[in-house]
């Protein structure tokens, strides 16, 4: 038995669109069950996201602290954004993230790996890119609105931020399965193994 997601669809018989909003909506599908039973399921419909684990020479994982009003929490979190243009690469959308969050460029950009965030309830898929060969990017800073105002940095050593994950004191997405995943990786056939920047990515096809 090889453990591995599959593509599949079952039948939708009615489909509508109850809300729409600046970046997200909600789908609402009747969907037949594999006893026949129709039964009605409710979902955000996400364009999907990309995130950076950036990896400094030292060892050390680039943080920013953002507040999310839906969690009433400031949360340190890795860079990470919205595919704004559909069929954009993530590559490049992850590296205008970096750029504009962090004020930061990366020489080698890998595929860390690709999640969907919560999908009982949203179809957002995530790719997280792991960023090495760090530098302050070239010119003006990129100007921020909003929550962005706000922003908190640092750069913190991997086995703090593991520590505090496994603690219960870090809990965005993002920065959990990337730090876990960075941990898996170094620990098994190295960073060098890991995907692509390039790889294709079924959740979000992309143009090379």
């Amino acid at each position: 038995m090889t453990i591995k997601d599959t593509p599949e669809e079952w039948e939708i018989r009615a489909t509508e669109t109850p809300f729409v909003g600046n970046k997200t909506s909600v789908r609402t599908d009747d969907v037949v069950m594999p006893d026949g039973k129709v039964v009605r399921r409710d979902y955000q419909v996400h364009p999907g996201s990309v995130g950076v684990l950036a990896l400094d020479d030292d060892g050390r994982v680039l943080l920013i602290k953002q507040y999310r009003h839906p969690v009433r929490q400031k949360l340190w979190e890795i860079p990470a954004g919205l595919l704004d243009v559909p069929g954009e690469n993530p590559l490049h959308a992850a590296q205008r993230e970096l750029y504009e969050e962090a004020h930061v460029k990366a020489e080698d950009w890998r595929v860390l790996t690709d999640v969907y965030t919560t999908a009982g309830g949203c179809d957002e898929a995530v790719r997280i890119f792991l960023a090495r060969g760090l530098s302050e990017a070239d010119g003006e800073r990129f100007e921020v609105e909003h929550e962005e105002i706000d922003l908190e940095y640092a750069r913190v050593p991997v086995d703090e931020l593991v520590r505090g994950v496994l603690a219960g004191e870090l809990h965005n997405n993002c920065l959990v399965v990337g730090v876990l995943s960075l941990i898996a990786v170094q620990n098994g056939d190295g960073l060098d193994a890991l995907r692509p920047a390039d790889a294709p990515w079924p959740a979000r096809p992309f143009e090379a």
